[in-house]
Parts: C-alpha cells; structure tokens; sequence
C-alpha cells in the first residue's frame, strides 16, 4: 500500500533529528537598579532638574507688554556682549591665574615636607596645615575682614604703629590680592591633604631603588614623587579652577567694608546672584550662570584631557 506525502504528514515528520523551538528571552534583572535607583532619582532631583528649569528660564524674557514671552537665545547674545559679565569673568581669570598656582605650589611644598621624615612633629603640623578648611567659609572670611579693616584690627594697628597707611586690604590695587590670601589661608590645607595622599602610595621599592643608584633629594623628588603625584595635581588643579569660577564668599562678604571697591558685579557669581535677588531678573541670571557653567566644565575638561596625556606618556 503506497504511502503519499501529505503537507500535513510532512509537518509532523521531524527535520534533522532534533526539535527546535524559540529561545527563551532572558529574565531582565532589576537588582542593581535597587541599588543605583535612590541616587538617580536624587541625582535628578538636584541636578538634572535644577540645570532644566535653568536653561528653561534662559530661554524667556519678563516684559512690561506680554509678560514673560519666549525669546529663543537673546538673552545669550546680549549676556555675551554685557561688559559687566565680561568685566566680572576677566577678574576671575586673573585671580585663577595667579592665586592657584601659588596655593597649590604651597600645597605641594607642605606635602613633600611632611612626607619626608625630616619634619619634626609632622602630624601637629599636618592638622595646623589643614585646620583652616574646617573653618566655614564665611566665618574665615569675616576674621580675615577684621584683619583687613582700616579703621580697627591689625592692618590699623600696624598702620598706627608704622604712622602712615602702608597696608590697604581694601584699595582697588589690592582687594584681589586680599581675597587670594583668604582662598589660599582656607585651601592650601586641602589640597596639601591630596598630595600627601599620593605621596603616601608610592611603594617603598622605589626609594630603595633610588638610594641605591645614589639619588638624594630633590632628584628623589623630581624622579619619583612629582610624576607619582601627577594624578593628584591634575584633580587639585581642576577643583581649583572650578573653585575660581566660583568665586562667590569672599568678596560678597567682604563688600560692606569695601563698597567702593567691590561691585555687585566684581565676579559672575555675584553678577548672577544680584541680578536674581536685587534685580528680579530671573531670566537673565539664568542665563549668565549657565554660560559661566559651560565655561568651567569646557576648562575643566581640557586641563583633565591634558592631564591624561601627560600621564599617559610618562
């Protein structure tokens, strides 16, 4: 009796031998989302939709007819072409400029000493070093104001003594000068901190290896642990950059004592701040504070790029 192919006998018939049947799609896994979940909704919450409403604000204009319209990047080109924002960021730069490298120079001066053995009572000395970043910001900023008044404190005093006016904290010459001593005197700790931290990983072969070859000193210091604490200069280097542009504490505390010298403009910060709170322009401080962010992590990332390379090559 034949046996004819039917499509239906076919289907049933197995192919190769083996079944097949479709993969099983994986389980999605939403255990680590446990963990980082708290902080990305914490992250979006002070971060995220802060900078949003930010640029959103940067994107309109309050006006007397019409109320708050939308007037796309104005207020970016005439921020851009404002001389006081300008004024403001030029100043900042110079005191980037000249404060960071003296504050971080001491920093690492502060670290090789107390890395070296030599320095009698080193941990005393590490804590007086790093004490003055435990006191607030605004508390130093006041002490150091007494300091520098004309009329009371120490300048005046030396000035009685002297009989004549050689100290002026407070001149137009002189403020930034003023305010770089406060920022160094709060930080120089800090960064003193992170530099003796990585001074701290370097192995101890590398110094037998180079008092072997009879290397002393500063050649220690040249060849083994500056290129050692490279990573950690570039990390200081971009805090303090981040920090200059932020310059914010020091002279808005100190303008009561200087209101001739100190503008409600002397930095971006300060420009920002009072254009939101004395000038109601919230749109326009807004726009100035993202610009001024856009600067700092442009900067930042160059010195970070750079950074990288150098240590890369080495």
């Amino acid at each position: 009796m034949a046996v004819f192919d039917t499509p239906s006998r076919r289907r049933a018939l197995p192919t190769g031998g083996t079944a097949t049947s479709a993969p099983r799609r994986a389980k999605r896994d939403w255990k680590g989302w446990q963990f980082t979940g708290p902080f990305a909704v914490v992250f979006v919450l002070v971060f995220i939709a802060p900078l949003g409403y930010a640029l959103y604000l940067s994107l309109f204009q309050n006006r007397l007819i019409g109320g708050n319209s939308f007037v796309g990047l104005e207020n970016y080109a005439t921020a851009l072409s404002d001389p006081q924002f300008w004024d403001g960021f030029l100043r900042v730069v110079m005191f980037l400029l000249i404060q960071v490298p003296i504050m971080l120079v001491l920093a690492m001066v502060a670290a090789l000493a107390i890395d070296s053995a030599r320095l009698y009572a080193s941990g005393f000395f590490r804590i007086v070093v790093f004490l003055p970043y435990a006191v607030p910001a605004v508390v130093a900023v006041l002490i150091w104001g007494f300091m520098y008044g004309d009329n009371f404190g120490l300048t005046a005093n030396i000035n009685d003594l002297l009989g004549a006016d050689v100290l002026q904290p407070f001149a137009g010459t002189w403020i930034l000068a003023s305010i770089g001593n406060i920022v160094t005197w709060e930080f120089v700790g800090y960064n003193m901190l992170i530099f003796y931290s990585a001074l701290k990983t370097i192995p101890a072969d590398l110094y037998e290896a180079a008092e072997i070859d009879g290397a002393r000193g500063w050649q220690v210091i040249r060849a083994i642990k500056l290129p050692a604490a490279r990573g950690a200069i570039v990390i200081a280097t971009i805090f303090s950059i981040i920090g200059s542009f932020q310059l914010f504490n020091e002279p808005n505390v100190l303008k009561p004592l200087a209101e001739n010298v100190i503008s409600s403009s002397f930095t971006p910060n300060m420009y920002a701040y009072n254009l939101s709170f004395a000038g109601q322009q919230y749109n326009y401080a807004a726009t100035v504070a993202i610009i001024m962010g856009v600067i700092t992590a442009a900067i930042a990332y160059v010195v970070q790029l750079r950074g990288t390379r150098k240590e890369d090559r080495a």
